[in-house]
Formats: structure tokens, sequence, C-alpha cells
């Protein structure tokens, strides 16, 4: 099944988890895919392990601007991907009477992770790899014009 043309990510903060997807799709399928992320209470910015994780792809998510879904400058996605409990809850609001399906994608936050900074930054580097395999194992892999 093709992409959608249209995705949006969603989590609590917009600062984790969500901005981290929309990086991850926008590295793995580049502008054929419209990708947005949103969260309930947006946060200041990215996180900066978010930051650093990302970074180590060649993602540079610094620029980030947080919004939550009154934010959102057109709600005219094919697919709302929540990666919380609560952010599924709006999703499945915005979606009501729209042909835009929504899933969701469960993802632990690494927020939570206590320890030494390489510790945080493992549990940051796991949600992200669980989510880039999530994201290949819905969309597949990316195409080449090589074939």
């Amino acid at each position: 099944m093709p992409p959608p043309a249209a995705i949006l990510f969603a989590c609590n903060f917009n600062s984790v988890r969500s901005p981290m997807a929309a990086a991850l799709m926008k590295l793995t399928y580049g502008d054929r895919i419209y990708v947005d992320s949103c969260g309930l209470s947006p946060a200041e910015g990215v996180d900066p392990f978010v930051a650093a994780v990302m970074g180590e792809l060649g993602a540079d998510v610094a620029q980030h601007d947080a919004k939550s879904f009154d934010d959102l400058e057109d709600g005219s996605f094919d697919l709302v991907v929540a990666l919380t409990p609560e952010a599924q809850a709006r999703a499945l609001e915005l979606a009501r009477g729209k042909a835009m399906e929504v899933e969701y994608w469960p993802t632990p936050d690494p927020t939570q992770t206590t320890g030494s900074r390489e510790t945080v930054l493992g549990a940051y580097r796991a949600a992200r790899e669980a989510l880039r395999e999530r994201i290949l194992r819905r969309f597949g892999r990316p195409s080449t014009f090589a074939g």
C-alpha cells in the first residue's frame, strides 16, 4: 500500500516523540510525503537529547517549532499517528467527520529515564529506533530511481 500524501505525528508536548517521528519520515522519504507534528501542550522547542540523537543520523531538528493541534495551518491529513493515549483521543476528535485515518503507536517516553548522560541518550536512541522500525514496517522501504 502506498504511503499517505500527508501525515501528522502527535504526542503530548511536541518536543520528543512526534518531532523525532516527523524527522525520521523526512529523512527516509524526503519531500514525497507532507509531514508535520504537533502536541497537546507544546513545550518550548525540541528536547536537547532529541537534537543529539537525531543529529547522529544527520537530521537537524534544533529549529523545531513546537505547536499544538490548534496551531496547525491545515487539518487535511490522510493519516494521524498518535504516539500517546492522550494524543490519540485528540486525533480522533480531529478526524471526526473527515476522511482521515488515525493510528496509535504506543511509544515509551524517554524523558522518564534517569541516570548518566549515556543512559539517557540510550533511552532516546531506543525510542528513535523503535519509531524508525515502525515507520519502515508501516510505509515500506523507500524506492530509488535506480530500482
